[in-house]
């Protein structure tokens, strides 16, 4: 008798009543889930509750991502998460695994930002007239984190590239310039020129006045932009000024080599000048009393006027007209 209520059929306002409490219930099971789904994949917070992301994290915080989650950069589809949250569970890892040559973020989220307009990151720096990333991107087809964020030493979240990064592929060029040695490669190698070489006036970046460094700057390049040397650097660089008439018209790079060990020598200058040691008296000062060419040739100028004769010349001989140096 006790049970007998159940076989009695509900009243109306009996279902009613069920029906709104398995209504509420749902409703706030699927919030709660919902708020739990939103807080897994899109508050960066719940990727630092596992304590081995703790140093990822604050690098993020720090870094000019940290308006973005997590998940717009780092897509895992949802058995990969489950896998990743197994073997955490199971085997409890002290320090995140090696990356073993996977791809972390893939090039197509980068663009998204970076190529593309992105109305939730208007200001995100864009590649589109990058000479560097036309021929390291779209050409040469190397992954954006092989350059940005690659994970070494720990260091995570830091997407300025790091010289280290670019001897990885370019073998051989550590800068051996004296004055050089602490430059990092996008120091000199800009977007301004076809072959990324640094043209004559980033090398008067340093080597030049401060007119020069005012105007690369005003440009806004990657290389002014991310890189500067210091101002120690640019207060020890000898500094230089090239006439506009000057006769070399050519990259400063044709005769000085930052990534050989060799100062340049009349052995440089006769690459372009093969046949000037048998005009005038060349041969007489080069080979016979073993004259370098800028003992004579001032860099940069080159010309030997008859004022600049009255004190170069006469430091061995008697005043004679350059003129007649070349008739022989």
């Amino acid at each position: 008798m006790a049970l007998g209520w159940t076989k009695e059929k509900l009243t109306l306002k009996g279902k009613i009543i069920i029906a709104v409490l398995l209504l509420v219930i749902a409703i706030g099971g699927g919030v709660v889930a919902f708020k739990f789904y939103d807080f897994t994949q899109n508050n960066p917070k719940f990727c630092v509750s596992c304590h081995l992301m703790k140093p990822a994290y604050d690098a993020w915080a720090k870094s000019e991502h940290k308006g973005i989650n997590c998940h717009d950069c780092h897509h895992l589809s949802i058995p990969e998460q489950n896998r990743l949250l197994v073997n955490f569970i199971l085997h409890r890892p002290k320090s995140v695994p090696p990356r073993h040559g996977k791809i972390i973020v893939p090039w197509k989220y980068c663009v998204k930002c970076h190529w593309e307009e992105n109305e939730k990151f208007p200001n995100a720096k864009k590649i589109n007239n990058s000479v560097m990333h036309a021929k390291h991107y779209f050409m040469e087809k190397i992954e954006c984190s092989k350059c940005h964020g690659y994970i070494e030493d720990g260091q995570v979240h830091k997407f300025t590239p790091d010289p280290r990064f670019c001897v990885k592929c370019h073998k051989n060029k550590e800068v051996h310039g004296e004055g050089m040695e602490s430059l990092a490669c996008l120091n000199c190698h800009t977007d301004r020129t076809v072959d990324l070489r640094p043209g004559r006036k980033k090398c008067l970046f340093c080597h030049g006045s401060s007119d020069i460094r005012l105007e690369l700057l005003a440009d806004e390049t990657l290389d002014v932009t991310h890189y500067q040397p210091s101002e120690e650097v640019i207060k020890q660089a000898k500094k230089i000024n090239v006439p506009k008439d000057a006769p070399m018209q050519f990259y400063c790079y044709e005769c000085h080599k930052p990534h050989t060990k060799v100062r340049p020598d009349y052995g440089t200058c006769l690459s372009c000048h093969g046949q000037i040691i048998n005009v005038g008296k060349h041969k007489m000062h080069v080979q016979t009393m073993g004259l370098q060419c800028i003992d004579c040739h001032k860099p940069h100028s080159w010309r030997v006027t008859r004022e600049q004769a009255k004190s170069t010349c006469t430091q061995c001989h008697d005043y004679k007209d350059p003129l007649n140096f070349i008739k022989g």
